[in-house]
């Protein structure tokens, strides 16, 4: 029986993780949960999961998740110090999906533990990608990715050598303005930029996946996970989200993942890796799909693919910055503080003033970060005024 903690056990990957543990109680203990303040879906989900313990973020609920597990046999922790606990302690396997620079720390302290940890926290490779794989190196811990399109690499790769690997292929849906002119897209609604027409995602990687800048940040993350430059990884839009992503040798083969649009499939792939197990995704049917196209992305109207790229190849703290800017922007967004083609204009003018430096530590990786959202804010401030 494998031990598990799911760390953003109220969000989306966190319940569908939840789901694949409940459909096989024979196969998988939950020894920590965690929310950020969502205390009712926490305690409710420790309580159907015998979970050992249930952390929430905010120290100020504390009182009421504990007063929530009174009587179960749960132990109830707060703050960073139970976060920590929840990555580092008894569990083989971790879920790393607390989203943003908040998930910075655990996850680091899952990999130094050397754990084995199911990595959907976006931000720990693309703001900290060498200091986690190099953590992973010296503690033995193993990072088994979730993004549907980096999990479909590390399928695809299985045990071979990426020395035989001539390049990664990341396929994107192209997001709902795919057909949009730049003119169109400029002035599109919040309401429109999130209605995903294949995966359903939370508002912000939602808006990520319309400017593209989510294919941008992934390009990031592959290449922390698989160590190829960014000359070897190049993005592909396939509007039906069944290839998810693929790998192409150097005799000429390319081998492509399948599945339908359902994060349950990478998710359960990480839980029983190296094994499968049932998923409750729904089957792929190809014969409903008829045929599968593919485009070249366009950089000119999504010009965030190309900021990720210059960051990559940048190095240092670019990758923090853009990431940083990016979410500013995203919420300004949201707010109907921009429109939507400020987007990757915010993000384009932080990385273009950016001080030049490099992080030695998540704590280094954190301040840049806080300081990166201060300029964007005043940047935005200084826009509006």
């Amino acid at each position: 029986m494998k031990t598990v903690s799911i760390l953003g056990a109220t969000g989306s990957v966190g319940t569908s993780t939840l789901d694949i543990v409940e459909r096989h109680p024979d196969l998988y203990r939950v020894a920590a949960l965690t929310a950020a303040n969502n205390v009712n879906a926490l305690a409710d989900a420790a309580v159907r999961t015998r979970a050992s313990l249930a952390v929430v973020a905010d120290d100020t609920r504390y009182a009421e998740l504990k007063e929530r597990l009174a009587g179960s046999d749960c132990r109830v922790a707060s703050g960073p110090e139970g976060l920590r606990e929840a990555a580092a302690g008894e569990a083989d396997w971790v879920m790393a999906a607390i989203v943003g620079c908040a998930g910075l720390e655990p996850v680091m302290a899952a990999v130094s533990a050397g754990k084995t940890v199911a990595l959907a926290n976006k931000e720990a490779l693309v703001t900290a990608g060498a200091l986690m794989t190099d953590a992973a190196s010296r503690s033995g811990g193993i990072i088994l990715p979730v993004d549907s399109e980096h999990n479909a690499i590390f399928q695809c790769l299985g045990t071979r050598n990426c020395e035989t690997v001539r390049r990664l292929v990341l396929t994107a849906s192209g997001g709902p303005f795919r057909t949009w002119s730049a003119v169109a897209m400029a002035d599109a609604t919040p309401k429109q930029a999130v209605a995903h027409p294949n995966w359903s995602m939370g508002a912000k990687i939602s808006i990520d996946s319309a400017t593209m800048m989510n294919k941008g940040l992934e390009l990031i993350e592959a290449h922390h996970l698989f160590g190829l430059p960014s000359d070897r990884i190049d993005v592909m839009v396939h509007p039906q989200s069944v290839i998810h992503s693929m790998v192409e040798f150097i005799d000429g083969s390319i081998l492509a993942q399948m599945g339908s649009p359902d994060m349950r499939i990478p998710i359960a792939h990480t839980l029983a890796y190296p094994a499968r197990v049932e998923s409750g995704a729904e089957r792929l049917d190809l014969i409903r799909f008829g045929q599968l196209t593919f485009e070249e992305p366009d950089e000119a109207r999504f010009p965030a693919l190309r900021l990720a790229r210059e960051a990559l190849e940048a190095g240092g703290n670019a990758a923090i910055v853009l990431n940083a800017a990016n979410e500013v922007a995203v919420a300004a967004f949201l707010a109907g503080r921009i429109s939507f083609g400020e987007i990757a204009k915010m993000a384009e003018e932080a990385l273009a003033s950016r001080p030049n430096t490099s992080p030695a530590s998540i704590e280094d990786v954190i301040a840049i970060d806080a300081v990166a959202r201060r300029q964007a804010q005043t940047n935005l401030e200084g826009a509006a005024a």
